[in-house]
């Protein structure tokens, strides 16, 4: 509830005054009969009327309050709001060669790549996402879905070994830019992550970007491995054997790849830093929300005014009829 023209519920302070007049006069009124003894009188009963004697007073100055909130036009206020998303196409395009399988993040580089993709995923329920997986080859694991728990799953199956091994980035950037080029979606993301150089595959990665870039879809190109060596495990006919690898990639083909789609090259030598690199995307890539605000006031005056109508009315019955030889 709100007033119109709250200025003039400053009147209501006129009630002090009036309060304060009226209970002067009424100690400084002398008696219309005197007597010399009021005894006798004091032992009759009193009249019901001496209790209503100031009950026309009472309902005068709450007539006056509510004439006051009438002129100060009490309004009920409705608001509601409409929204409506748009949401973001996201293709996500994961290396899954043997190389991912290295140590130097946690438990390796391709299970720390789904932890914190799947992560990335739940964090964005109005975004359409798919999911395409590379090696030697490329294929489609998930196409763009709004169904997350489905894609989760999808991304919980994907492992090494499901395709010939190499690294045919290419391949797969320019397969993640086929499942979405004639999505009607304003704007279109596929997120590249890889540990290798493109050594596999009919298509380079420069050309994939241009491709990319036609379709107005933007690459963020991320490089994993620490600096230095680490540790990838090998099977071998006597078992899983452990050999040393220097962590070297082709960071210059994925910083133009990224520059030429306008989007960006991150490293991540750790999970805390492929986290906060996940989070940075998270940031830039907004879903649009669009907000409509409506509001509607409804007037309240009316009721009061009514009020005060019946209230005054009352008064003068009070007043000229039930009390009039009192008051006389």
């Amino acid at each position: 509830m709100s007033f119109f023209n709250a200025g003039y519920l400053f009147l209501l302070l006129l009630l002090i005054p009036i309060i304060v007049h009226y209970f002067w006069k009424m100690r400084d009124s002398e008696a219309s009969l005197q007597i010399s003894d009021t005894t006798v009188l004091s032992k009759q009963p009193k009249s019901w009327r001496l209790y209503l004697m100031h009950v026309p007073f009472v309902l005068r100055c709450i007539t006056f309050a509510v004439l006051v909130l009438a002129l100060a036009r009490p309004q009920l206020n409705n608001s509601w709001h409409k929204e409506s998303t748009e949401g973001i196409d996201i293709m996500m395009a994961l290396d899954i060669s043997g190389t991912m399988m290295a140590e130097d993040l946690k438990p390796n580089r391709l299970e720390a790549a789904k932890d914190v993709a799947q992560e990335f995923v739940l964090a964005r329920p109005n975004d359409n996402i798919g999911l395409v997986v590379f090696a030697g080859e490329s294929y489609t694991q998930c196409p763009l879905t709004t169904d997350h728990a489905v894609l989760v799953n999808l991304f919980k199956a994907v492992k090494f070994g499901l395709i010939e091994d190499g690294t045919a980035i290419g391949l797969g950037l320019a397969n993640a830019v086929n499942r979405m080029k004639d999505s009607p979606t304003k704007s279109k993301v596929i997120i590249l992550l890889t540990d290798g150089s493109n050594n596999r595959g009919e298509i380079d990665p420069i050309t994939a970007s241009e491709i990319a870039k036609t379709f107005g879809i933007r690459v963020y190109a991320i490089g994993v491995g620490s600096y230095g060596e680490s540790r990838v495990p090998v099977q071998t006919p006597l078992g899983t054997q452990y050999m040393t690898m220097k962590n070297e990639f082709d960071e210059a083909t994925l910083k133009e790849v990224a520059a030429v789609t306008g989007g960006e090259y991150f490293r991540a030598t750790d999970n805390k830093s492929l986290r906060s690199i996940y989070e940075q995307i998270d940031q830039m890539e907004k879903t649009k929300i669009r907000v409509r605000e409506f509001s509607k006031k409804t007037e309240y005056f009316m009721p009061f005014l009514a009020t005060a109508a019946l209230l005054l009315l009352l008064e003068l019955l009070l007043r000229h009829l039930v009390l009039k030889s009192v008051n006389n």
